[in-house]
């Protein structure tokens, strides 16, 4: 039940500024990360408990305090700013009625915290029509707030980050992740996989893809791709990736799209041979479909 516990909210994480220096949040700022803030203290206060889980597909699973944590952030949005949309991943989407949406995962990397492996995170993401304004991603267990403003560059704990400077594929420590349907596809999203052991330095698959973009904005990864990532799983990371100097595109190369099948993210400097590696993959006509 909502509220069942009292974890502890971290108060800094309303604060994330550079020390000594007094910020002014605008008042969707303030509420994105009071909400964050919130549902992160939840999940830092039960991920070491036993969950009660139930499953959407073949793997993907949900948990009860997936639905608790996105009942504290879509309240604390709707009742600030009740014209605008939101779209979440387990509530689905309510329509808004001046053109923002917010897009938002209470809990990306749901497996993780089923098991008790700690690496999760809160996503938020403000967008006004197709244009992200807001980018926030809350570690609630190693205390970490990615952030960015559309303009206004990225932030870790209100530090300035940037993306690596690696030029080569080589010297590359690459992340990946696999969709919903890998058991039936798993030749095809391998040979990515394979692919990447063949060229990168190293390649990492932590089972969040927001925190894996984020990553790539902080310079701990150099690129990243995915096939079959959700608007809530790439929202908020492809604004902070983009603010901290990074790109991210379709495979192809094109416009990223938050309801297209593909994400590739990078440092810039990397995505040419990024998406060299990807297009080097013999594929059918079209990616297996998530089904």
């Amino acid at each position: 039940m909502l509220g069942s516990s009292s974890p502890d909210v971290n108060l800094r994480l309303l604060e994330a500024v550079p020390r000594g220096r007094k910020v002014r949040m605008l008042p969707f700022e303030r509420v994105a990360y009071a909400a964050a803030a919130r549902a992160g203290a939840l999940l830092r206060a039960r991920y070491r408990e036993r969950q009660e889980v139930s499953f959407k597909g073949e793997v993907d699973l949900v948990t009860a305090t997936d639905r608790e944590a996105e009942q504290i952030v879509v309240a604390a949005i709707g009742a600030a700013f009740p014209e605008h949309g939101i779209v979440a991943e387990e509530s689905g989407a309510r329509p808004g009625r001046d053109g923002h949406t917010w897009y938002v995962d209470p809990l990306d990397g749901t497996t993780n915290f089923a098991h008790g492996y700690p690496h999760f995170c809160v996503s938020i993401a403000l967008a006004r029509g197709d244009d992200l304004l807001l980018g926030l991603v809350y570690d609630p267990i190693r205390e970490e707030t990615f952030s960015a403003l559309r303009g206004a560059g990225a932030r870790l704990n209100g530090a300035p980050i940037g993306v690596s400077d690696a030029r080569t594929l080589n010297h590359a420590l690459l992340g990946t992740g696999f969709p919903y349907d890998r058991r039936r596809h798993a030749d095809f999203y391998l040979a990515f996989l394979a692919e990447a052991m063949r060229r990168a330095q190293g390649v990492r698959r932590g089972g969040s893809a927001a925190l894996d973009l984020c990553y790539v904005a902080c310079g701990r990864l150099d690129a990243f791709w995915e096939w079959k990532l959700l608007p809530w799983d790439t929202a908020a990371g492809r604004l902070i990736v983009e603010e901290a100097g990074g790109r991210v595109s379709d495979f192809s190369g094109g416009s990223h799209r938050l309801t297209g099948e593909e994400t590739a993210a990078s440092n810039t400097y990397l995505h040419d041979a990024l998406l060299d590696m990807l297009a080097a993959v013999p594929r059918p006509q079209a990616a297996p479909p998530l089904a």
